[in-house]
């Protein structure tokens, strides 16, 4: 699969230079508006891919979760999709920074844009084996969003967003290609409803902020045209009951461990 690598270029915004992965992976990001999380790393260690897989990070912002993939997983070609240009051109700093760009290409485009833009990118249907996506998750009717246009943008998802974005994954993907996706737990039945037509063998792994609190997340995976039912897997904690980050998740976070779906 081949996708547009857009021209390096400086920065045009405020940016911070973190490092993630422990230290595995330095990524540039601005200073104010959005930026990536520990639900970035999350999705990329859920996402199970092997050498010479395609994967597609649809909204990936500066890219985090795509290159966090293609850290963990030599020979894994990503693709980052990501409409915000000031993002797009910084997750291609970041692609080449990392000495990644010969792996990870950027293509500046809707996720919501027609299949004819996807395949001008390079991105035709049908040839994705993984696609993994971390959309705008928190709710139109019930946030006042971030005055920011680009946070707001990054966070702020519309009624029709998550059917959207599963429709275009469904399309991008192979046949028995796998989708990974990161959403709010308390709207884990959009997520079912999202992926009703097209997808089945679900797995769904809760992530709780600490001991007896909650689920804030779910991590979901679906396989294109499965027939395999739903299952739901023990829950991830992200925190012990003294607020100090698990054993587990220290070892997630610092891509040292990946996080895996037991059927």
């Amino acid at each position: 699969m081949s996708s547009v690598l857009m021209s390096r270029s400086p920065p045009s915004v405020d940016v911070t230079d973190d490092a993630v992965l422990g230290g595995r992976l330095q990524l540039l990001q601005p200073r104010r508006g959005h930026r990536f999380g520990h639900d970035a790393i999350l999705l990329a260690a859920a996402t199970a891919a092997r050498s010479g897989d395609d994967a597609v990070d649809l909204g990936a912002g500066v890219g985090a979760a795509g290159l966090a993939l293609a850290v963990r997983c030599a020979g894994v070609r990503v693709t980052l999709v990501e409409i915000d240009a000031a993002l797009s051109s910084l997750a291609v700093e970041n692609a080449a920074r990392n000495k990644l760009a010969d792996r990870v290409s950027v293509a500046t485009l809707d996720v919501a844009a027609p299949a004819s833009k996807f395949a001008a990118a390079g991105l035709r249907s049908g040839t994705a084996d993984r696609v993994l996506m971390n959309p705008p998750f928190n709710d139109a009717q019930r946030s006042r969003g971030s005055p920011d246009a680009a946070r707001k943008v990054a966070h702020v998802a519309s009624e029709q967003l998550l059917a959207t974005w599963a429709r275009v994954a469904l399309r991008l993907l192979r046949p028995s290609g796998v989708l990974t996706l990161i959403w709010r737990a308390d709207a884990l039945a959009d997520v079912l409803a999202a992926l009703v037509r097209g997808f089945g063998s679900l797995d769904v792994l809760p992530v709780h902020p600490k001991p007896g609190a909650p689920a804030i997340r779910v991590i979901v995976r679906a396989v294109k045209g499965s027939r395999s039912p739903l299952a739901l897997h023990p829950a991830v904690v992200l925190n012990e009951a003294d607020g100090k980050p698990s054993a587990a998740i220290e070892q997630i976070l610092r891509g040292s461990r990946a996080l895996t779906f037991e059927r």
